[in-house]
């Protein structure tokens, strides 16, 4: 196993004039044995990052340590990883026995049987021992993906590599997949790298979360840090399924004053001091619908999920959403009105986007301690 260390990163694509700059200046560090999740919006350079990691890619400038030897400028084929592609990258023409045991086949001088026993070893842990015979082309999705994993595992790597490795698999199997890959990586201990284009995988799987935009590093946290206390509002944003909700709010003393006759009393105006206008954000599950509240709105849809609603609605011209209980059902038009209490207010400086008010968490998760006892 390993640890991970990154130092002032940076890659840059390109020529003069053409230059783009796809990961810039990212400081971070995985663990040993820690699940570490890149996620952010396509092209934010989560994928270029696992890329340098692995020796894929040259990095333009910085430094990439395992168990502080340094490894910039080693290729892949010299650092102790694995990787899993999003496609899979399975030889077409082997059996699974093959495809798993091909890595051993190049970098060992093992027998064949040995490799053999190894292979069955890796099949049974799993499930797939009764494919071992198959070709890819006669395998579902999911059982490719078991394939890829296996090649990976029977290397013994210190580090796992995954680049959106769950991506093609439908959504009930994808999710399956999710709680098995997080059960073996627990069990085999390996640290992993996993990128993500999917906030809700992220919070799902990761130890910790790293979260990019435009190549810049964002916020890292567990999920509870990023989804309760977010750096800045494009984390606020991007976390929770369904999105905050956000808009520009005016401030006057303790009063704030917003579109559609949104009008709050704060009690703390420590967060507000000195600002004529803040960005102000309400996730969806923390408002109340009542009879007379701080936000009115129209409702527009009512999306019945089961065990509870997606209540749509227009503030003026915001866009709410709201989860509600499932027994509230108002009528297309209506008009309602939310509460929502003040230790749930988010607030975000209206020109640097920064926080200045967040949830306080009353979660202590120290994720250094839950590695450990992996």
């Amino acid at each position: 196993m390993a640890t991970i260390e990154i130092t002032q990163l940076r890659k840059e694509f390109g020529d003069g004039d053409e230059q783009i700059v796809a990961v810039e200046d990212v400081d971070l560090t995985i663990e040993d044995g820690e699940f570490m999740v890149f996620v952010g919006p396509s092209g934010c350079g989560k994928t270029t990052t696992l890329r340098c990691i692995a020796g894929l890619e040259d990095i333009t400038d910085g430094t990439i340590e395992f168990d502080d030897d340094d490894v910039t400028d080693q290729r892949a084929r010299e650092r102790d990883v694995a990787m899993v592609f999003q496609n899979y990258a399975l030889y077409p023409h082997m059996s699974v026995r093959k495809n798993i045991g091909f890595p051993l086949r190049l970098s060992t001088k093992q027998s064949t049987d040995e490799i053999n026993e190894e292979v069955k070893d890796v099949a049974e842990m799993l499930g797939i021992e009764e494919l071992l015979g198959d070709k890819p082309k006669e395998l579902s999705g999911g059982q490719q993906q078991r394939v890829a994993l296996g090649r990976a595992i029977i290397r013994d790597p210190e580090v796992f590599l995954m680049d959106e490795p769950l991506s093609n698999l439908d959504a009930k199997l994808r999710s399956k997949m999710r709680t098995e890959l997080q059960e073996l990586q627990k069990d085999l201990g390996v640290t992993t790298a996993y990128v993500t284009h999917d906030q809700t995988e992220a919070m799902a799987m990761g130890d910790r979360i790293a979260i990019l935009n435009n190549g810049r590093l964002q916020q890292v946290g567990t999920a509870n840090e990023v989804y309760r206390e977010p750096t800045n509002e494009f984390v606020a944003g991007f976390i929770g399924s369904p999105s905050i909700n956000l808009f520009t709010a005016e401030v006057d003393g303790a009063t704030l004053t917003g579109p559609g006759g949104f009008r709050y009393e704060l009690d703390d105006t420590s967060p507000v001091a000195d600002r004529d206008e803040v960005r102000v954000g309400i996730r969806p599950e923390d408002m109340q619908l009542v009879e007379d509240g701080s936000v009115p709105s129209v409702v527009t849809v009512v999306e019945n999920m089961g065990n509870e609603n997606f209540l749509y609605s227009e503030m003026g011209e915001i866009n709410l959403t709201t989860r509600v209980d499932s027994k509230m059902n108002p009528r297309e038009g209506a008009d309602v009105e939310f509460h929502f209490d003040e230790e749930d207010l988010y607030l975000f400086d209206l020109r640097t986007e920064q926080a200045i008010k967040t949830k306080t968490s009353d979660i202590d998760v120290d994720y250094r301690q839950h590695v450990q006892s992996r």
